[in-house]
């Protein structure tokens, strides 16, 4: 996680800034102060020190700009719960809660796509691991994650002309290529992306846990990456052990702590993506999830650890479902750029989802390939995508009234 000091990386910092500019409603303008990279990070940053003058005349009337009207909206789409009551239920929105007013008070899709485009550079690495799910039950892991790593990869790709690179354990990476491929984006050897920027390219992690933290090291030593997302990546409690979230203890899993722990160690931005505790990021709030959650002090093996994870990320992103967490950032960076097209469509969805389904990547309620993601029918994580890309279109549109409201008077002036 980032320090709390910024004099250490003003310099590299504002290489980075210099030259990328944001559209705010059409409104342009390069990040040129250092530290609102890590003002974003602390959840304290105001937009309209980005925007022109008459934008933060707006704000300081009480009316907020586009990025926080639309993230506020886009949040509220992916935090809408979809539960069975058998199930940890009418918990996600006062999770979000406390991630947002522990972050800042912003919306939290905001704060991540603003910091995502902070940090990375045209030609740098992104990392982005997911994995949930083992056998016996699902033995290449489940169907929420991959497809949003897959969504968020793109975006990246194509909105930031960042390198993605996928970091899963060995069991997971056949839903995660598909769900790849299934986006557009195609999976290819690290040089190539990294010179020729030909794709998407995969690393996987070691099976045994006393490799991990000497090859994190190794990973960051060689794919220098400017960020790092975890989407529905379990992580470990305070006894080291992983859950699922209702208490169940998957065997022959690996943790990726240490790749959190070296991000944080040097200093790189970092964002976690979960919707039920035991997904790496969570740690951000482990003292309201241990109070909080069914599952937040007990397990099904007697372990008073409980199920939730303490490995923190920088920005914390509670969602209903994890992948629509990852669409909803995606969603804020078509927005932040200016480009709808950042943001799949319903019918990618579908093939996003089947991809994932065929490649193992299984609904992990009955462990079967039906179009279900996390209960929830395939169908409307498409509905979802549609809404959101409708929000983005709206959003990013020039006023218009058309011919039957009268005159168009921004408000404010």
């Amino acid at each position: 996680m980032l320090p709390v000091s910024m004099t250490a990386l003003k310099a590299s910092m504002r290489r980075k800034l210099s030259g990328r500019c944001i559209s705010f409603h059409h409104n342009i303008r390069a990040f040129t102060d250092t530290n609102i990279v890590f003002d974003i990070i602390r959840g304290r940053h105001d937009n309209s020190v980005l925007a022109p003058a008459g934008v933060r005349e707006r704000v300081r009337k009480g009316i907020a700009d586009m990025p926080d009207i639309s993230g506020e909206y886009i949040d509220r789409l992916v935090t809408v719960e979809m539960r069975n009551r058998a199930m940890n239920h009418n918990i996600v929105r006062q999770i979000y809660d406390e991630a947002r007013r522990e972050g800042g008070g912003r919306p939290i899709t905001t704060r991540v796509a603003e910091a995502l485009i902070a940090a990375v550079r045209p030609g740098d690495t992104v990392l982005i691991t997911v994995g949930a799910g083992y056998a016996p039950e699902v033995p290449n892991g489940e169907s929420d994650g991959p497809p949003g790593g897959a969504v968020l990869a793109r975006a990246l790709y194509w909105g930031l002309k960042a390198v993605p690179v996928y970091v899963t354990e060995r069991c997971h990476e056949p839903p995660m290529l598909a769900s790849s491929r299934a986006a557009g984006l195609m999976i290819r050897d690290y040089d190539l992306c990294k010179t020729r920027r030909l794709g998407a390219a995969s690393v996987t992690a070691p099976e045994r846990q006393d490799e991990v933290g000497p090859w994190a090291r190794k990973l960051f030593d060689d794919y220098q990456p400017k960020a790092v997302v975890a989407i529905e990546r379990l992580g470990s409690n305070e006894h080291g052990y992983i859950n699922y979230s209702t208490g169940v203890r998957p065997e022959n899993c690996v943790d990726l702590k240490p790749v959190f722990e070296e991000a944080a160690a040097r200093r790189i931005v970092s964002i976690g993506i979960g919707d039920n505790g035991n997904e790496i990021g969570f740690g951000r709030i482990h003292p309201f999830m241990k109070r909080f959650h069914p599952y937040g002090s007990r397990t099904q093996y007697c372990d008073d650890a409980g199920a939730v994870t303490t490995t923190a990320t920088d920005i914390l992103l509670p969602a209903s479902v994890s992948n629509w967490g990852a669409y909803g950032v995606a969603a804020m960076l078509a927005v932040l750029l200016d480009n709808p097209e950042l943001i799949h469509s319903a019918e990618m969805e579908r093939q996003i989802l089947t991809a994932c389904l065929d490649a193992g990547g299984w609904e992990m309620r009955y462990c079967s390939s039906r179009f279900i993601v996390d209960g929830i029918e395939g169908e409307a994580s498409m509905a979802l995508v549609r809404l959101l890309r409708e929000l983005v279109r709206l959003n990013i549109a020039k006023p218009d009234r058309g011919l039957s409201h009268g005159v168009y008077e921004p408000q404010g002036t």
